[in-house]
């Protein structure tokens, strides 16, 4: 019998993505005689929730009760935020950089009407004596590519992976975690922990001069009829969300089956490495491309 865990990077969310969270924490508060705080949506379809009306982040806010909360939709799903500084900050459009570039075209236009004019009583100018040309500066070293990631060998047996397939079957009886495509039509996805993958999974890491120092989720993927599947997975607990690279083996990888169209049959069998400080005895939500659910992993 298999399992499985893996270590990765969280990225800060934004309020909106606190939606899931705010929900469950202002419904387990109405219970009180006095309301927690305020939840609401704003115009461009964030939401918030604040401790006093003066605190709204925004104009023309709709405020909402719990249970009124609309779900999360793929666009206002995490990302990561780190990325979207990078792009503002290197936008040749944002203002910030505009100003540096108004000042060196201002500096130009100064520099060439500012060449003196000679006058009549003065002698002409001697002509300067030929210059040579400055040797042309060396190009800057172009940075090394970084290394593309090796798929960890985990010397699995054909039984071991029916063993694995088995292990997320069972599990479901004492920790659902199970979302299938709406209309039945799609694949069913199916999550749960394994002890000894993830034992597995550590000693190959290892082998490879690689870490492993967070929990590891198995995932496995079935369809009646032949259906595309892509791990686009987001784990998300409390304020921080995670969201596994399927080109890093670090993080994301498929050990029995091939990313793309699912046959009948032929379930698809990967693992998630996700952050240490991710407790899966709590819930969790997960995000499957536009749908969610909660689960709670380690019963």
């Amino acid at each position: 019998m298999l399992c499985c865990r893996v270590s990765c990077r969280f990225s800060t969310l934004l309020g909106f993505l606190l939606a899931g969270a705010c929900v469950a924490a202002a419904s387990g508060g109405a219970a009180g005689s006095a309301r927690a705080g305020l939840i609401g949506i704003c115009p461009d379809g964030s939401m918030f929730i604040v401790q006093r009306a003066q605190a709204i982040p925004c104009r023309e806010a709709k405020l909402v009760e719990p249970d009124e909360v609309p779900p999360l939709r793929s666009q206002f799903l995490p990302r990561p935020y780190a990325w979207e500084v990078h792009k503002q900050r290197n936008d040749p459009n944002n203002p910030y950089n505009l100003i540096d570039a108004a000042r060196q075209a201002s500096t130009l236009r100064a520099t060439e009407s500012a060449e003196p004019v000679p006058r009549a009583t003065e002698a002409a100018p001697q002509p300067s004596p030929p210059q040579t040309a400055p040797a042309p500066r060396p190009l800057p070293a172009v940075a090394a590519a970084p290394p593309i990631p090796v798929q960890l060998d985990l010397a699995l047996s054909e039984q071991e992976l029916r063993d694995l397939v088995l292990i997320v079957d069972l599990a479901q009886q004492r920790a659902p975690a199970t979302i299938a495509a709406e209309g039945g039509a799609g694949p069913v996805l199916r999550l749960a922990r394994s002890a000894a993958f993830e034992s597995r999974l550590r000693d190959a890491s290892a082998h490879a001069g690689r870490a492993v120092e967070g929990p590891v989720v198995l995932f496995m993927a079935t369809a009646s009829q032949p259906r595309p599947f892509h791990p686009n997975l987001t784990f998300v607990q409390g304020h921080r969300a995670f969201h596994p690279d399927p080109d890093d083996p670090n993080q994301l990888g498929v050990i029995r089956g091939r990313l793309g169209t699912i046959a009948p049959d032929e379930p698809l069998l990967g693992y998630a490495v996700l952050p240490e400080h991710l407790d899966l005895s709590n819930p969790v939500d997960i995000y499957w491309d536009d749908r969610r659910f909660t689960a709670k992993l380690t019963p």
